[in-house]
């Protein structure tokens, strides 16, 4: 069976370029936009700067024990329901295989979910666990 063709429009740019290629993962990862793909909606990328600033500014709350890890578990899911619907436009596909390779795909609504999900989460623990021991979050 053949793998479906991605249009290369959809592609990272970065996806045939093996320089600077883990720098180029961290921004993808972290960065849900495509500025190729969301120029003419600049609306959008406005409110998800200003949903990426409420999310950050309640992690820093947290931080300073402001705020419970509730709230701050309730911003990150609704942060993740966004990131989903803004990369099922701008950045439709998924990396199969290892890690390391290059091999995309296009994703579907539930690979999309998976991935984004599974990432926040990881993003997420790893922010807790840093805020903890550092005795900044109070549980």
């Amino acid at each position: 069976m053949s793998k479906p063709d991605l249009d290369s429009d959809l592609l990272p740019w970065y996806s045939d370029t093996p320089s600077a290629w883990l720098a180029h993962e961290l921004v993808d990862h972290l960065w849900p936009w495509s500025s190729r793909r969301y120029f003419h909606r600049r609306w959008v990328l406005i409110a998800g700067f200003v949903l990426a600033l409420a999310v950050s500014t309640v992690w820093i709350l947290a931080a300073l024990g402001k705020v419970t890890a509730i709230v701050v578990i309730g911003w990150w899911a609704g942060w993740s329901v966004f990131e989903i619907a803004i990369r099922m436009i701008s950045k439709p596909y998924i990396k199969e295989g290892p890690w390391w390779g290059r091999n995309y795909r296009p994703a579907s609504l539930m690979d999309m979910l998976c991935y984004v999900s599974f990432k926040n989460l990881l993003i997420g623990a790893t922010l807790f666990l840093g805020l903890k021991m550092l005795g900044l979050l109070q549980m």
